[in-house]
């Protein structure tokens, strides 16, 4: 375990806690990680609440990992707004299920960019790099929110550079909480009627870019949101077969991405 890094470890620990728990009850157990994206969790939207609670509380216990791969919230305007009473009710949640023995991981996404450390030392989660490769049961994941193969959308990447850069996002953190709630009204308003003069096709994910970060990252399997298109894909890059695997966004039912040693399948959240 030396050779281990400290999240690695930690995952390695509550597989050891979920394996004990599981033979009390059972004679087979198999591991497995949850991976989902694009929840947008807001106050106006108390259905899509319900069904993360729900997810959280009673689905996600049973497995070793959950993964959230950006676009938890509909919006983060940065940490100090973590004691908001609805925020206060995800990171509650998310920390209970971090306690019971589940390791999360949570991506930035282009909706909660601004998510810092304090986010996610109250959810009892570690944020990950976009992109991330893992060595998930045997199969080396690479996971990213999904925008940044998004390349045909161009002035979307122009803003996207821009909101990432540190002394921008330190320079907009500056700025009184409610100030950067209106400016984030206003962005999400203009962005929603871009949209609509958008050819959709942009704003899907260029086959070149996933080519090429397959390539990068020696040909893993791909798993990332952001387009909201729930498929599985196979890609063929230099000859390597690699699966990419799109998450769906969250509204009456939710949708998770199962994954163990044996491959991934899509599950569908009801409440």
């Amino acid at each position: 375990m030396n050779n281990l890094r400290r999240d690695e470890t930690w995952i390695v620990k509550c597989f050891y806690s979920k394996f004990i728990l599981n033979l009390q009850g059972s004679n087979h157990f198999v591991a497995y990680s949850l991976i989902i994206s694009d929840l947008h969790l807001c106050a106006e939207q108390p259905h899509s609440m319900q069904v993360f609670l729900h997810f959280i509380q009673k689905i996600a216990p049973e497995a070793e990992a959950l993964y959230i791969l950006g676009d938890l919230f509909e919006y983060w305007a940065g940490d100090d707004d973590i004691d908001d009473p609805f925020n206060r009710q995800i990171t509650h949640a998310l920390h209970a299920l971090s306690i019971s023995g589940t390791a999360i991981s949570m991506m930035h996404g282009n909706r909660d960019l601004l998510m810092g450390q304090k986010l996610a030392q109250a959810s009892g989660a570690t944020l990950l790099a976009d992109p991330t490769l893992l060595n998930l049961y045997g199969t080396p994941t690479l996971f990213t929110h999904g925008d940044l193969l998004c390349t045909d959308d161009i002035a979307y990447q122009d803003f996207r550079k821009q909101v990432h850069e540190p002394i921008w996002q330190q320079n907009f953190l500056d700025q009184p909480l409610a100030q950067r709630k209106a400016a984030i009204a206003q962005l999400r308003t203009r962005s929603e009627n871009a949209k609509k003069h958008k050819n959709e096709n942009i704003m899907d994910v260029n086959l070149e870019a996933v080519a090429s970060l397959l390539r990068q990252h020696h040909y893993p399997r791909m798993i990332h949101g952001h387009t909201h298109r729930l498929k599985r894909h196979l890609h063929t890059v230099d000859g390597h077969s690699c699966e990419r695997w799109v998450l769906g966004d969250w509204h009456e039912t939710g949708n998770a991405l199962r994954c163990d040693a044996a491959g991934c399948s899509f599950e569908t959240i009801i409440f």
